[in-house]
């Protein structure tokens, strides 16, 4: 039977990394529901903006861009993968980098030139321990990242594109679907493809080829702002969906942590008492035992 006081000791220390988790596990909440709020709010606008576009189309309008062209001789891309700086969320992380490498892998059969930029340090520490080398790391971002800050790397992102430094942006994030639902994607943000046959619409007029917009001066100035942003709020979305995945997988992780560390207390709360139990029984028994002798 194992010691009454160490039992005690450990049970203690469990008691305190309760505390711990179920602390983290209300922290994550809190920041998990701000992180859902913009992530909603960005996903409303990501959709209005390609509705615009999309209905450009449908009205009959030229909306060629060079964003939105695959261009054939394709000889160089980049990957971006998003993980966290951060650890104990589950297998986000994980899930994210498996993902990157193997998509990454894929590219590396059509593409002459692959590059490689991570934004986290477990994505970051992930990569350089498979030796797999990195073009840029971002660490700047954390459960509430800054549109300024995304829109510097989009800018830097079309510079390439348009000087064609690179041919084709991947993103590999996790994508927020519903409280209960994310999952790992690649996506292709660059070229942006064809937005014809998007299934929103902002007005009904527009698949009727009648342009429901007035354009001044002119509809190409306007798409040529509204192109790179529908870019730039993609990429956006992207770093907002990553946010709200990984506090949803760190309130999970940390909401289970806190039950297995009931489920132990309970244990060896049980184990101690048996324990204690022997404990007194067999001083009892000593002290029988010396009554007796004394008696004899």
């Amino acid at each position: 039977m194992a010691n009454a006081k160490a039992l005690d000791k450990r049970r203690k220390s469990i008691r305190n990394i309760k505390k711990i988790t179920r602390t983290m596990e209300l922290i994550a909440t809190a920041r998990f529901k701000k992180a859902m709020d913009r992530a909603t709010s960005a996903n409303d606008y990501t959709r209005r903006i390609t509705a615009v576009v999309s209905d450009l189309a449908r009205a009959g309008l030229d909306v060629s861009h060079p964003l939105l062209e695959t261009r054939e001789e394709a000889k160089a891309a980049k990957i971006l993968v998003l993980t966290g700086n951060r650890g104990l969320c589950g297998g986000y992380n994980g899930n994210a980098l498996r993902l990157g490498i193997k998509s990454r892998d894929a590219l590396m059969e059509s593409f002459a030139d692959v590059q490689t930029d991570v934004s986290g340090k477990r994505g970051i520490s992930g990569f350089k321990f498979r030796n797999i080398e990195i073009a840029e790391g971002f660490l700047q971002f954390d459960d509430q990242p800054k549109y300024d800050e995304v829109q510097v790397i989009a800018e830097r992102y079309l510079r390439e594109y348009a000087t064609g430094a690179i041919d084709r942006l991947d993103v590999t994030y996790t994508k927020f679907e519903t409280v209960a639902r994310q999952k790992v994607v690649t996506e292709t943000l660059l070229p942006l493809g064809k937005l014809d046959g998007a299934e929103t619409s902002v007005d009904d007029s527009a698949k009727k080829g009648e342009s429901i917009y007035e354009f001044l001066p002119s509809a190409e100035s306007i798409l040529e702002e509204v192109v790179p942003t529908s870019f730039k709020v993609k990429l956006f979305k992207c770093f907002l969906d990553a946010a709200v995945s990984e506090q949803i997988a760190r309130m999970v992780a940390m909401k289970s942590a806190t039950e297995n560390a009931n489920d132990m207390i309970k244990m060896l709360s049980r184990t101690y008492n048996r324990a204690r139990q022997s404990q007194i029984t067999g001083e009892i028994m000593e002290v029988i035992g010396g009554v007796e002798a004394l008696n004899g």
